[in-house]
């Protein structure tokens, strides 16, 4: 860009005087024209059903209001939106005539995967539902039926979609769709972008656990919800991850009771989306603290929760976005705008990152997640100490059972292989993890520390400084797509190591553990875990296994999974 030495000045000038000192300040740290850090993309994504037969109040009227303010309170902002329709609301005359009439540069309008009674029965097939729609994973999704009536639903949704609004939906999304009808709809249709549920544990008769947090991934031909490693064998189709998650509550929230709880920016919630300060708190630290690649979040709500359980929240958050928006802090897009960018700037699943460096008033809990269509891994401080809080491989090999068979209970699962699991493995008072330890004056001891830095490091690696306090030392680790690895920067002489508990009677997967491997089984697949440098052992504390370091280094292999 600056080939000319004596046009420097002059260079560095223009930009301050066009978009202010800050923006200058940006300019020359990053003067090869490279970002500061990946874009940070918002959808607002609403879904709309015709009817709610769980609560006689919520009438189909009720149902229609809240589309209208949803759509009244995006126009106020300016803020472009996307609007997914399942079956029997695509075929009402009123929203027919809603979203027809909007803005065609700003909203999109799409297909929401649940599969209500007039749909199934135009496709020729029988309805098994309690209400004309049943949110049974049997019944109102596409798992409850065979791949060839799966073909002709979709087949159905699509032409009178078409005959609706003129064209093929370009995004489809539902809490889960298997892994044959999205390359249905990809090869037949050429849909654009997906979404599915953020990671949960039951809620709502729906497991989704262990998959690439956060973002957007590319699935396998197999298993919808497992990332692919070969372009060959993925779905073309990114499938990102909805409703914003809380990223340390989250995970863990509701642990000890039968059903996780739900701490996410969807609007309804009264700690969560609808509360002022944990939406000022997640989009701040969204906003600025460092992510690989980029960082993604969805907003919006779907019509069944009504407009006077959702106002307060899309009042507190739509402002907000626009705000941040125009600041240029982020990026606003509809679905099909984030999968068109997403498909030219990746041809295989990336590598992503989500940090927070600074929680809520009166936490000191800091996390990272970090994400490869190999792995992902969450990294959790509390307490000035660390825990490795989840580990879990990805392996394209690994199929879902839906994809090819129908879904026989109203309840649904889907799964990758874990390798630490911090909530399954886990009790309120016993929580599963690799922690950091040492031998100090013959004593084993946690090592604690302070504040964690993240650093970025070309297009997939992250690495973390992490300040001890024990020992004067520093814990240096490095996320790369297919290792992680750990080392202390001391000058002291120190035996540590990381030990993973879990509670007695936890349904482990380890088979056998060797010195330079562990073998796992989980769900009928077969795969391990590798040490590069250091060593595996069973030691006598009670641990299930210690990672023991080569030279002060410990390299895991976590892409060992793929054969």
């Amino acid at each position: 860009m600056m080939q000319n030495k004596y046009k420097l000045p002059l260079l560095f000038l223009l930009p301050a005087l066009l978009v202010g000192f800050s923006s200058f300040i940006n300019f020359i740290k990053h003067s090869d024209g490279e970002p500061k850090d990946g874009p940070k993309i918002v959808n607002i994504v609403n879904f709309i059903r015709l009817l709610e037969p769980r609560d006689a109040a919520i009438t189909q009227d009720v149902l229609y209001q809240t589309v209208v303010s949803q759509v009244e309170i995006l126009k106020k902002y300016n803020l472009p939106g996307t609007f997914l329709l399942q079956y029997d609301a695509l075929m009402d005359p009123r929203y027919q005539k809603l979203l027809s009439s909007l803005p065609k540069d700003s909203f999109e309008i799409g297909a929401w995967w649940e599969l209500p009674q007039p749909l199934i029965e135009k496709a020729g097939l029988k309805w098994r539902g309690r209400y004309p729609w049943d949110w049974h994973a049997d019944v109102g999704f596409a798992t409850g039926y065979t791949p060839v009536e799966r073909e002709k639903i979709i087949d159905v949704y699509m032409a009178d979609f078409k005959k609706v609004f003129g064209y093929y939906p370009k995004s489809v999304a539902s809490w889960f769709i298997d892994a044959h009808s999205l390359n249905y709809m990809y090869e037949k249709y050429h849909i654009v972008a997906s979404a599915n549920c953020k990671d949960q544990y039951g809620t709502d008769g729906y497991t989704l656990w262990g998959g690439y947090w956060n973002q957007a991934y590319y699935p396998s031909k197999i298993n919808s919800y497992m990332p692919a490693q070969n372009a060959e064998k993925q779905i073309p189709v990114p499938v990102f991850r909805m409703l914003g998650s809380d990223p340390i509550r989250q995970y863990d929230t509701g642990l000890g009771s039968k059903r996780q709880g739900v701490i996410t920016l969807e609007p309804v919630y009264k700690f969560g989306g609808g509360d002022q300060s944990w939406v000022d708190w997640f989009f701040k630290t969204f906003t600025q603290d460092r992510s690989l690649g980029f960082n993604y979040t969805q907003a919006g709500q779907e019509n069944s929760f009504i407009w006077k359980d959702v106002q307060k929240g899309f009042e507190i958050q739509m402002p907000l976005i626009a705000k941040l928006r125009n600041e240029g802090k982020l990026k606003v897009e509809t679905m099909v705008e984030s999968g068109l960018w997403f498909k030219k700037t990746y041809k295989v699943t990336p590598a992503t990152s989500f940090a927070v460096t600074k929680d809520m008033e009166g936490s000191d809990q800091k996390t990272l997640w970090y994400n490869s269509r190999f792995y992902r891994m969450n990294l959790l401080w509390e307490n000035d100490g660390l825990r490795i809080r989840d580990i879990h491989l990805f392996n394209e090999n690994f199929p879902d059972k839906y994809t090819t068979e129908v879904a026989t209970s109203n309840e649904c699962s889907f799964f990758t292989l874990p390798i630490v699991e911090g909530y399954l493995w886990s009790k309120k008072d016993q929580l599963s993890g690799l922690r950091l330890k040492a031998l100090i004056n013959g004593k084993e001891v946690l090592l604690k520390g302070g504040n964690p830095v993240f650093t970025d490091n070309g297009k997939t690696i992250v690495h973390v400084s992490w300040p001890l306090t024990t020992i004067k030392g520093n814990l240096q680790m490095d996320f790369n797509e297919q290792t992680f690895t750990l080392k202390i920067v001391t000058k002291e002489k120190l035996n540590w190591y990381l030990d993973l508990n879990a509670v007695p009677g936890s349904k482990l997967p380890f088979k056998e553990i060797n010195k330079g491997s562990i073998t796992c089984h989980f769900e009928g697949m077969d795969y391990s875990l590798l040490v590069n440098k250091g060593a595996f052992s069973k030691p006598s504390n009670g641990a299930v296994f210690r990672v023991m370091p080569q030279g002060n280094l410990i390299s895991l292999n976590l892409a060992t999974s793929v054969k």
